[in-house]
């Protein structure tokens, strides 16, 4: 059992853009285990998604070795949206790193993270990062760090990720400071998943961290959660490639291939044991909940078993993707999908797009209301296409989420008007050296879309911001149809407060008469609350020059083919289809722009 005093389990927790991957990149350098020539930028980060928005959406394992010890590494994301994944990386861990960047202190992130690993009783190392920077106010981050994360200023470690000044201080510090993994290799076996991945060769890869006993080739395991019984084809660490080995045992963390050829059958946070063990399953992470809903259709509707099988896969690698399959009048089968945040909805369909060749429709994003009907019955929804006739609707109760925003003095007008912009309110507010913590309440709904982008537009990117899902309450919500030519085309209805409806309705009114544009013939663009129309905009036709042919001759002959004219564009008038583009889709999505 020496070898397990030999092993040190730990990750990186920061806000976004704090300097984790640079840091992971330092001790891929230090360890030797990625040549210096060949180790480019963000190593880990090997997503195209994730190079281009300079950001961490996968939790990255990686074995280092170092003065005779194993260190294992996960290397977690900062944005607000993808802190299941922090959660699902702290389960695997003993220890953490709470990485500061010291030209912008405490973060809302930073925080949130914190407190995440507190509750899972990791031990703490406090580090600044970026000291290498000239212009930092040290009385300003020493009150902060003090006030908000109450960790003494001469506790942190100060180093540069970019440079590497004093990172090989940090990792003896892991070393002399994070506890080794406790396990026992004659127990039966006991193992976390955290994550998983799908290979057109090997079938389904399967991260664990092995809590008891060994895992080898050979193994017969079963997951607790659907007792599916596989025998182990390969077991492997990651350098930071996939690497084969002969086992893996209590404390260490690694992946293991089973010929897993069904999608559903791994899921994260699951045990595996023996397949003869009866045990008690580990307790995981918190299971992710999507908050936010839209429908995904292929433009071509031939690609639908394409995105069908594409979605699949991409669900097996991030645990929050929910799906079912849906159809729509205007835009024929899809799916139903359900996300943490607007922004996990864009990487989503971007990586859809991307990695599959997809070309994808998004209708409007939801949340989840709950309706409690006339006979008391609840009803929860997340598409508007659900929603049923006002009159058999007593009451309406919207998701609302309690945020933290931490910011300067300054920016706070704009801030509170922006909080009241979105229905928001302000329950409590805190100081902090220099800089404000507000705890806010507001709809889950109003926060989707574009508050983060606002929040950073009108603090010029100082202030930062964090949520968790609070409760449902009662609210005045409507449902608005959008008509093209008297027809309802489901994909643009949309939930509202009934105090946007008008203002929201003839914006989109407004967009989609410039966006489908001119017919040959003349029709209505309308947006209505049942039966009521609040929003409407004519469309004028196409005119056709019929007399470009008529040389010459009586008046009455050129009076004669208008008359013909006007009687074929009434018969129009009423068969006629009104083409709707993609990009009136996206109308909907820019309502609160």
């Amino acid at each position: 059992m020496e070898y397990i005093k030999k092993i040190r389990n730990f990750s990186i927790i920061a806000h976004i853009d704090h300097g984790k991957s640079t840091l992971a990149d330092r001790f891929l350098e230090l360890t030797n285990l990625i040549d210096k020539n060949k180790l480019e930028e963000q190593f880990l980060d090997r997503m195209d998604l994730e190079r281009e928005k300079g950001i961490t959406i996968k939790s990255h394992p990686v074995r280092l070795e170092y003065n005779g010890y194993v260190l294992n590494l996960i290397d977690t994301p900062g944005h607000v949206d993808f802190s299941y994944e922090v959660s699902r990386a702290l389960a695997s861990c003993e220890g953490a790193i709470l990485l500061v960047d010291i030209t912008q202190g405490v973060q809302a992130q930073t925080l949130a993270n914190y407190l995440l690993a507190i509750n899972s009783n990791l031990k703490i190392i406090p580090v600044f990062n970026k000291v290498d920077l000239p212009h930092y106010n040290i009385d300003f981050i020493k009150n902060q760090v003090e006030d908000i994360l109450l960790i003494p200023y001469e506790d942190f470690i100060h180093i540069s990720a970019k440079t590497g000044y004093n990172v090989d201080i940090l990792l003896k510090r892991i070393i002399s400071d994070i506890p080794y993994p406790k396990g026992d290799i004659d127990k039966p076996l006991r193992a976390l998943i955290f994550d998983a991945v799908y290979d057109s060769y090997k079938g389904v890869i399967v991260y664990i961290r092995v809590f008891d006993g060994v895992i080898k080739k050979g193994t017969k395991i079963k997951f607790l959660s659907n007792n599916k019984i596989y025998e182990v084809s390969e077991v492997g660490v990651f350098m930071p490639f996939y690497k084969e080995v002969n086992e893996l045992r209590a404390g260490e963390v690694g992946y293991f291939c089973a010929n897993i050829k069904s999608l559903e059958d791994t899921l994260v946070g699951d045990t595996i044991t023996y397949y003869d063990s009866d045990i008690k399953p580990l307790e995981g992470f918190k299971p992710p909940k999507p908050m936010v809903f839209c429908g995904f259709y292929p433009a071509d509707g031939d690609d639908y078993f394409n995105l069908q099988e594409a979605i699949a896969k991409l669900k097996l690698n991030d645990s929050a993707l929910y799906y079912e399959k849906e159809s729509s009048l205007a835009l024929g089968l899809g799916f139903r999908c359900g996300f943490l945040g607007f922004l996990h909805m864009q990487i989503v369909q971007e990586r859809l797009e991307r990695h599959f060749n997809l070309n994808i429709v998004a209708t409007t994003p939801t949340v989840k209301y709950k309706l409690i009907l006339q006979n008391d019955e609840e009803l929860e929804i997340d598409s508007p296409s659900l929603w049923p006739d006002n009159k058999k609707i007593k009451k309406v109760l919207e998701p609302y989420i309690k945020g933290k925003i931490i910011l300067p003095h300054e920016y706070l007008n704009e801030i509170l008007k922006l909080i009241q912009d979105k229905r928001g309110q302000v329950i409590h507010t805190e100081k902090a050296g220099n800089l404000l913590i507000l705890e806010i309440e507001a709809p889950l709904s109003e926060i989707i879309v574009d508050f983060y982008d606002k929040l950073k537009s009108y603090s010029k990117g100082y202030a930062s911001f964090d949520y968790e899902f609070l409760d449902y309450r009662e609210s005045d919500l409507v449902k608005v149809d959008i008509l093209v030519h008297n027809t309802k085309v489901d994909a643009l209805s949309f939930i509202v407060h009934e105090s946007k409806a008008y203002y929201i309705s003839r914006k989109i009114v407004q967009k989609l008469r410039e966006t489908i544009g001119r017919q040959l013939f003349e029709y209505k663009i309308q947006a209505a609350i049942g039966s009521r129309v609040i929003a409407s905009e004519s469309v004028k036709p196409l005119k056709k020059d019929v007399l470009a042919k008529c040389y010459g001759g009586d008046v009455t002959r050129k009076r004669k083919l208008l008359e013909k004219q006007k009687e074929g564009k009434k018969r129009m008038k009423t068969v006629g289809k009104v083409p709707i583009p993609q990009e009136a889709f996206w109308q909907v999505l820019q309502i609160n722009d």
